[in-house]
């Protein structure tokens, strides 16, 4: 069977500029690209799909957003700023939660496709399985054959506009920051292994010691939430000064099981995390970290699924070490 993809090609177009001549979008294409995928369709035989054109003529004022985990105060408050840009465009926002599972992503995708949904936004980390992605990228390209708009927040790995935090880099700014106050001796609660976000995390963290001429830091993987830091840092050697959290929320479970254990922090043991989840900011002592705009990519990620371009674009968003008093100089 002939798909529209096959018909962008041939025509020397994106897979957009076709869809918006053939599936009746309101975007306005120029003549000699419509005429260019009108003549591919016919030389290849292609059939609009009715359901298509529908959606691309914006029957639903509806934005799906597909996230890890409503409960986690990252996702929270990404969701709450696509819901507040989405609201100034007129649409609304229905919001599905994973529980980190990839098969339920690709499955949400489905049923917004089938819903006809304006657009569809993912925001989460991608995992080191490349069937999984090229799963959910597969089930990303068929709602955009038929007119729909996507755009990620995370890695860019799915082919789609992305806003794409630099999570490498502002770990490596914060190991560079710490190693500054003095600390030497670092453990890393890394989360899950296979978590590209806590991987890449980890990855700068421990690179940017290694230029400095440091040890190798201790890595101890866990959940990606307050309970595996809470079980993590409780593996970490009596030598280590310092402890990185890939996440604020596991190093607010590190926090709290060292106060159990009687551990001073910082006196102790300094904790570092990263984010800068606001609701979090209350902690005691206040957690160093890495911030994030949080809110504003969740809104560029609205904007960047409603826009003109055919293209999709990437965002890089860079990370602003914030030291706060859960770290002491040494």
């Amino acid at each position: 069977m002939v798909t529209l993809e096959d018909v962008a090609r041939h025509a020397g177009v994106s897979l957009a500029t076709a869809s918006r001549v053939l599936n009746g979008s309101t975007r306005q294409v120029g003549m000699e690209l419509r005429d260019r995928v009108r003549r591919a369709a016919v030389e290849l035989g292609y059939r609009t799909n009715v359901a298509a054109q529908t959606l691309a003529r914006g029957a639903s004022d509806v934005i799906g957003l597909v996230v890890h985990d409503l409960a986690d105060p990252y996702f929270a408050v990404l969701a709450d700023g696509a819901m507040r840009a989405a609201d100034a465009h007129g649409h609304m926002v229905m919001v599905g939660t994973t529980h980190r599972d990839p098969g339920r992503e690709i499955d949400y995708v489905s049923t917004l496709n089938a819903q006809r949904v304006r657009a569809v936004l993912i925001a989460g980390s991608r995992v080191s399985d490349a069937s999984v992605t090229a799963r959910l990228r597969a089930e990303l390209d068929r709602y955009r054959d038929a007119g729909g708009r996507v755009a990620c927040v995370g890695q860019d790995l799915l082919g789609v506009s992305t806003v794409a935090p630099a999570n490498r880099e502002g770990a490596a700014d914060l190991a560079r920051a710490l190693a500054a106050l003095g600390h030497t001796r670092f453990a890393v609660l890394a989360g899950p292994a296979d978590l590209v976000t806590a991987a890449d995390r980890c990855a700068g963290f421990t690179a940017a010691l290694a230029e400095l001429g440091l040890p190798r830091p201790e890595v101890i993987h866990g959940s990606f939430d307050r309970d595996g830091g809470h079980a993590a840092v409780q593996e970490v050697s009596d030598d280590v000064t310092c402890v990185f959290a890939v996440n604020d929320v596991m190093a607010v479970g590190a926090v709290a099981a060292l106060r159990e254990r009687g551990t001073g922090v910082p006196g102790d043991l300094s904790v570092a995390g990263f984010d800068d989840i606001a609701t979090l900011r209350d902690l005691v002592p206040h957690l160093t970290t890495v911030r994030l705009p949080l809110a504003a990519m969740g809104a560029r990620a609205v904007e960047l699924a409603l826009a003109e371009e055919d293209e999709p674009r990437v965002v890089r968003v860079e990370g602003e070490v914030v030291l706060r008093e859960s770290v002491r100089r040494v």
